[in-house]
């Protein structure tokens, strides 16, 4: 019989035996395996916390104790043990519940992330609050050890050293490896701190020490010299102890008994505490177990492929040779389908990095999502994962510039918000030219609305120096970027989390970065001047990087159904904004509208009406079309730009109101025969 369809909120954990919370963290996997498989998601991290969650469910008591998931990619058993069993398979799906905790889906989620670094900062607010309202529960952060690496993570452990109050830190450390005899000692330093007899009596022997004439004080400072040298040398966590935290670990977070045992005596003791639990990714899951990174976060998938895949692998694991990274010259497969603009962006960098070895990439521990691993294997020595630390990382680059190297820095969209400040001041102020691919720029799908990255335009449009280019296909990727290498100035380049409408193989690569390498060093910025793609005289539609197809058929639809002319125009570059190209393109049209995978407030096309309306130049009607001005939900991204109306259906129907002709607003109209006007 089921255990998990039994459980409806989380104390009822506390009348199982062993032997059923193993039964039950075993159905735990299991759903979240099958849900993942057909919703997609975040499956290894979540996998790897199963036990730790279920120790912590049971000690705790919430709601009233308040729990702070950092980042929210291990929040999937928190969600099932707290009244979600039922809806877990809506996970990330329009309508359904979030894959990330959310404070507006449950009483149990005290706190809403999707980026990471965030816990102990809130979490530490959430207790200084308690304690001021007199209050007594406990606030508890769950943060893993890559989130670790963010500064914003440090700035609060040294805070919460600093104010003392009672908080519960627990590190989930599912990377470190640690060796029998270090595990072991560990192990045993960490039982002589959770007995409370030896804990007493160390305190009874200080006393003693104290009382000794003459020679008490000197003795027992020579003691706490002699513990301070030897838990430097040997007990892991000393940096936490020198913040102020009391320290438990390295524990084995698959233990439920034993991290209860240590859970309880952490709670036990004033003033912040942390808790370090070594746990595995994808625990429970083989393939999980044996790539984790490719199933951190994954699509929808077969589990009978993959399971296939992985005996496969690993019968051939005796007979595959270790081999060192391919040199430059290795033979590549010329034909091989670039699919995607991430990868694209990767195999471009490697070809402009053959040509000149002042060019660098930077991760923030997005090697293999934002392209650039290809550039890693080929170039180690000029590849740097900084972690997840944006705010570094656009510094780091600012510093590599000063230095006489090209940094290109891959990021995510919704990262790069974080390190905003820094492009500002490090980068930009000082016109060093460090150069922002800008992955998943727009809406990215069932990650929502902390990962949509639909602000990039409004941050950066404002940015004195800056150049902001969006190609609108793979071809104008490959020559932006091999013209932003070339740049005196600092270059932001945007692309989507979309396939490419015409893939690309390595060879077509080679012979555009060919092309477009040599003729960009003049720094001539006049070749992504905005371009017209479509013809029309009645009206204009400006489009930004991939929504020029949505536009374009949009146009289509307006001339083959209602006779309406619309030009489509390719903004290409979209700071500095080419005001003399936009004046021409407008001059003579009845209409113009804007259409960006962006706010609509603070986007480009907000910015053109401005320049039009600065001029005297606007037509008499302007529609701007974007991201509007609200947080958009969790979906699938076809799903989503139907939503927001940015489908060429939509785009047209929007234009035909604006310019008022609603007697051709029927909704047969894009399937039928022209009607005419």
């Amino acid at each position: 019989m089921s255990i998990l369809n039994r459980i409806t909120e989380p104390s009822q954990l506390k009348s199982l035996d062993k032997e059923e919370l193993t039964q039950l963290a075993e159905e735990i996997r299991q759903i979240i395996v099958e849900t993942v498989a057909a919703n997609g998601g975040h499956l290894a991290p979540n996998l790897g916390v199963v036990e730790l969650t279920l120790a912590l469910h049971r000690v705790l008591n919430a709601p009233q104790d308040k729990i702070v998931w950092d980042v929210g990619h291990q929040s999937y058993t928190h969600k099932l043990l707290t009244g979600r069993y039922q809806s877990f398979s809506t996970l990330r799906q329009w309508g359904g519940i979030s894959g990330f905790p959310r404070m507006d889906e449950s009483i149990y989620d005290s706190f809403g992330v999707g980026h990471s670094s965030t816990s102990i900062s809130a979490a530490l607010g959430m207790a200084v609050a308690r304690d001021l309202a007199g209050e007594d529960h406990v606030v508890a952060a769950v943060i893993g050890d890559g989130a670790l690496t963010g500064g914003l993570a440090f700035e609060a452990l040294n805070n919460a050293g600093h104010l003392g109050v009672n908080l519960l830190v627990i590190l989930n450390d599912n990377e470190m490896s640690i060796s029998p005899n270090v595990g072991a000692l560990s192990h045993y330093l960490t039982q002589l701190r959770l007995d409370p007899v030896l804990s007493r009596a160390r305190t009874d022997l200080e006393r003693a020490i104290k009382r000794i004439p003459g020679i008490g004080g000197s003795m027992l400072k020579m003691a706490d010299l002699m513990t301070d040298m030897l838990k430097t040398v040997l007990v892991p966590g000393r940096l936490f102890q020198e913040l102020g935290f009391t320290y438990f670990g390295p524990i084995d977070g698959h233990d439920i008994v034993g991290m209860q045992q240590v859970l309880r005596e952490a709670l036990r003791r004033d003033g912040p505490v942390l808790v370090h639990t070594i746990t595995k990714k994808g625990k429970g899951w083989l393939p999980a177990e044996i790539n984790p990174e490719k199933f951190h976060s994954t699509g929808p998938f077969s589990i009978e492929k993959a399971l296939m895949e992985y005996k496969l692998a690993e019968s051939n694991l005796v007979s595959i040779p270790s081999v060192s990274p391919a040199p430059i010259q290795a033979e590549e497969d010329q034909q091989e389908r670039i699919s995607s603009f991430s990868e694209l962006l990767g195999a471009a960098l490697v070809e402009l990095g053959k040509i000149d070895e002042t060019i660098v990439a930077i991760t923030a521990a997005m090697p293999e999502g934002t392209g650039l691993a290809r550039f890693g294997r080929i170039f180690p020595q000029r590849f740097f994962d900084v972690g997840i630390a944006e705010e570094h990382g656009a510094t780091f680059a600012a510093g590599l510039v000063a230095g006489g190297r090209k940094p290109v820095f891959a990021v995510y969209s919704t990262f790069l918000q974080r390190a905003v400040d820094q492009i500002i001041h490090d980068v930009c102020l000082q016109e060093l030219p460090a150069i922002f691919a800008i992955d998943r720029a727009g809406l990215v799908g069932e990650d929502g609305p902390t990962h949509h990255g639909v602000f990039d335009l409004s941050l950066l449009q404002a940015i004195p120096n800056l150049t902001i280019l969006a190609p609108r296909d793979g071809r104008e990727l490959v020559g932006m970027l091999s013209w932003a290498v070339n740049s005196s100035r600092p270059v932001a380049l945007r692309y989507p989390r979309e396939k490419l409408a015409q893939p690309l193989t390595l060879a077509e690569v080679k012979a555009l970065v060919a092309e477009y390498f040599p003729s960009s060093r003049s720094g001539d910025l006049t070749q992504w001047r905005p371009q017209a793609i479509c013809e029309g005289t009645e009206g204009v539609i400006f489009a930004a990087g991939t929504m020029c197809r949505v536009a374009s058929q949009a146009a289509k639809l307006l001339q083959t159904h209602c006779g309406i002319g619309a030009q489509v125009v390719n903004l290409r570059t979209i700071k500095p904004l080419d005001t003399e190209a936009i004046f021409s393109f407008v001059d003579g049209k009845q209409w113009l509208a804007t259409l960006e995978e962006n706010a609509v407030v603070g986007g480009v096309g907000s910015r053109i009406i401005q320049e039009l309306a600065l001029a005297g130049k606007l037509p008499r009607y302007c529609l701007n079309l974007g991201i509007p001005d609200e947080f958009i939900p969790h979906g699938s991204r076809k799903r989503l730009l139907a939503q927001m109306g940015l489908t060429p259906e939509a785009v047209a129907e929007k234009i035909l109101e604006k310019v008022g002709v609603r007697h051709l607003l029927v909704s047969s109209r894009w399937t039928g025969g022209s009607t005419g006007r």
